[in-house]
């Protein structure tokens, strides 16, 4: 038994969750959405990325990459990944591990729609995580792709989502004399009860 109240209060993760970014979409200055993703490569060799986080699911995380990156390269080779949002202005963070899978289907090509013309011909134009022999390359790509692609570009193949399902989330809000509050919530399958442990800060 945990005695969880106030901000920490539910049986819902990923209601909590949304309510924190709610919250603080209104106070951060820029992009309250910022994530910090992990993944490890074929190696072991850790890597960290800050992306964007577009959608939160009744069960999973969702966030959009091009498939040819380097991120989407140990997201596909490990099947695992970790997360963490820390909002400045709340004092707060929530972490994730879990597993992953691709969104390349209807939910994508909406998202994609949903996008400045100028993002989605980007993704034409940039070959993501590969050398890039100058600015100006990429500049002259990005109207090659509008010249190609026109007013209205359909999704790149190559471009689309990450859905992390986590198996264990982290709820963390900053307390005096840096004895913070942390609550964890561990399942053993995606399927399972979570479990949810007051921690030490």
């Amino acid at each position: 038994m945990t005695d969880r109240d106030g901000i920490f209060a539910g049986d819902d993760p990923f209601a909590i969750t949304r309510d924190w970014l709610a919250e603080a979409t209104k106070e951060e200055i820029n992009d309250a959405n910022a994530m910090s993703l992990s993944t490890v490569d074929a190696s072991g060799m850790p890597n960290a990325r800050v992306v964007l986080l577009k959608d939160i699911e009744d069960g999973a995380f969702v966030f959009y990459t091009n498939f040819g990156s380097a991120k989407s390269q140990e997201l596909d080779f490990a099947g695992k990944a970790a997360f963490v949002i820390h909002w400045k202005s709340l004092r707060r963070q929530v972490r994730a591990r879990g597993l992953i899978t691709r969104e390349d289907g209807e939910k994508a090509d909406v998202y994609y729609a949903s996008r400045s013309l100028k993002s989605r011909l980007g993704a034409w134009a940039s070959n993501q995580s590969q050398p890039l022999e100058s600015r100006d390359a990429l500049e002259r790509a990005l109207e090659e792709a509008a010249e190609k692609h026109g007013d209205d570009p359909v999704r790149p193949p190559y471009w689309g989502g990450f859905r992390l399902v986590p198996l264990e989330l982290e709820f963390w809000a900053d307390g005096d004399a840096r004895l913070h509050n942390r609550f964890q919530w561990r399942r053993a399958a995606v399927d399972a009860k979570w479990e949810i442990t007051r921690l030490n800060p």
